[in-house]
């Protein structure tokens, strides 16, 4: 059986979290064995005490899986929580075959693993993205959807790339492929760095339509302008200043 790491990033998601985790426990992997990792990045509500209580329920057996926490003295961004996880991970990363982000917000579901790792072959589709944009799902708040599509556009400008969703928040990626990455970046503009390397690299990246429930600001959504701002900055530096490793 095959091991997929979960990535969970948290920040203030009181709300969200535990119905998030119940779904990613009891989410059908066949084939997968699933490790998740949750990193409490420096929540300022009862995100941690919500995680502590949730890590004696859900604490699986080797056999089963296993549960992670890591917690950030002070929020730090996305970024800067995946690569922690990527950091622990690193250790079993022989063992590890895959690793998927998952947001905690309850904006993507948990049921669409099933899809995303059907799209999975280690070696011809080691990258699967799971895109807002194709199929009938809902697609948001109309200024974060403009800027994503104009940011994913130029992208495949930069690039010569096809994707329809740089900035989804399920990335599934073969495990060596994510650690030779050298991830730098700490906010949200980790998406692009991650693509941007994945391309360099030469591996080509396989989309799949995934359910989307988008919330509002008024609800805790968090990127912004200069989020987009950085990453337009993010994907060309990586575009002419990164060299790939050997």
């Amino acid at each position: 059986m095959q091991l997929l790491t979960i990535i969970i990033p948290v920040y203030n998601e009181e709300k969200t979290i535990e119905e998030l985790l119940k779904r990613t426990k009891n989410a059908k992997t066949p084939g997968w064995r699933k490790s998740i990792i949750v990193v409490n990045d420096g929540s300022t509500d009862d995100s941690g005490k919500i995680l502590k209580k949730l890590k004696r329920k859900y604490n699986f057996t080797p056999k089963k899986g296993s549960f992670l926490i890591i917690n950030h003295k002070d929020n730090r961004g996305k970024g800067a929580a995946i690569k922690s996880a990527i950091s622990l991970a690193r250790r079993g990363l022989a063992s590890v075959n895959a690793v998927l982000t998952q947001d905690a917000d309850l904006e993507y579901d948990p049921a669409d693993y099933k899809v995303l790792l059907r799209a999975f072959h280690p070696k011809k589709f080691p990258v699967v993205y799971g895109s807002r944009n194709l199929g009938n799902t809902n697609r948001g708040y109309w200024f974060a959807y403009l800027c994503g599509r104009a940011l994913t556009e130029i992208h495949n400008l930069v690039y010569g790339s096809r994707l329809t969703d740089v900035h989804t928040g399920y990335k599934l990626v073969r495990a060596d492929i994510l650690g030779n990455c050298n991830l730098t970046v700490d906010g949200f503009d980790f998406c692009n760095e991650l693509t941007a390397k994945i391309l360099k690299m030469g591996h080509k990246i396989r989309e799949v339509p995934i359910n989307y429930y988008p919330r509002t600001f008024a609800e805790g959504k968090k990127v912004t302008a200069k989020d987009a701002l950085k990453d337009l900055i993010t994907l060309l530096k990586y575009k002419f200043w990164y060299t790939t490793r050997s």
